[in-house]
């Protein structure tokens, strides 16, 4: 094993411990927590030492990255960043996962190209905003329900449930207890789209001790960022 192998499964084998602690200390099943390991801005060799040690799900924020990446290590892909129009081509061709809808607009052009993809439907996350600043992506908490409904009217795609993330200027865990509100609400009203993306390298205990059944982790486990590629 290399010596950054090693780092990296060293740095995982933490991120798994503290999930585990999180997840006894929320009085919840670890299997219900699914590890996304945010690889942007890292080299694909760091993505191939992932896949040597068991991870499968990959998290990217921007599309030429994601592309090139998933076209040499296989896995689930996930888009999680802002997204823009002319680049939906490429997501939908690459990305297993989007975790960023926002839209109706986006909506309507992933329903043109994803029509064929009815064995293979592109799993969709909305994404909530929780402190309603534009510019920072995410719809507001009462206009959820109809860009769900317009999902679940859309073929090629498959409604997972919602995303967030924390504001910057609000404690995460005031953050996430809103957003477990939010979520639980959404829940009742849509049980067959219960996931939650939630939760970063800076803050996925909380985010697990507030429902988070999908979180995206980095730097935790690749290191500081590099630049980008």
């Amino acid at each position: 094993m290399t010596s950054r192998s090693a780092e990296i499964a060293n740095n995982l084998a933490q991120v798994r411990e503290e999930i585990a602690r999180s997840a006894t200390r929320a009085n919840r099943n670890i299997n219900e927590i699914e590890l996304i390991v945010v690889t942007k801005t890292f080299p694909v060799s760091d993505v191939a030492i992932l896949h040597e040690i068991g991870i499968r799900d990959f998290g990217e924020n921007r599309d030429s990255e994601g592309a090139a990446k998933s076209l040499e290590v296989q896995g689930n892909w996930h888009f999680q960043g802002q997204i823009q129009s002319n680049k939906l081509k490429s997501i939908t061709s690459w990305a297993s996962y989007i975790h960023s809808l926002d839209s109706q607009e986006h909506l309507g052009k992933i329903a043109t190209l994803c029509k064929e993809r009815e064995s293979d439907p592109l799993g969709i996350f909305i994404q909530v905003s929780l402190d309603g600043v534009q510019g920072r992506g995410g719809v507001a908490p009462q206009d959820l329900n109809f860009l769900a409904d317009q999902v679940l009217a859309t073929g090629g795609v498959r409604l997972m449930g919602l995303m967030a993330v924390a504001p910057l200027d609000i404690p995460a865990d005031v953050a996430f207890a809103q957003l477990a509100v939010i979520h639980n609400a959404f829940s009742m009203q849509y049980p067959h789209a219960s996931a939650l993306s939630a939760g970063m390298s800076g803050d996925f205990e909380s985010a697990i001790t507030h429902g988070a059944t999908h979180i995206r982790v980095g730097s935790s486990i690749l290191g500081s960022r590099t630049s980008a590629l």
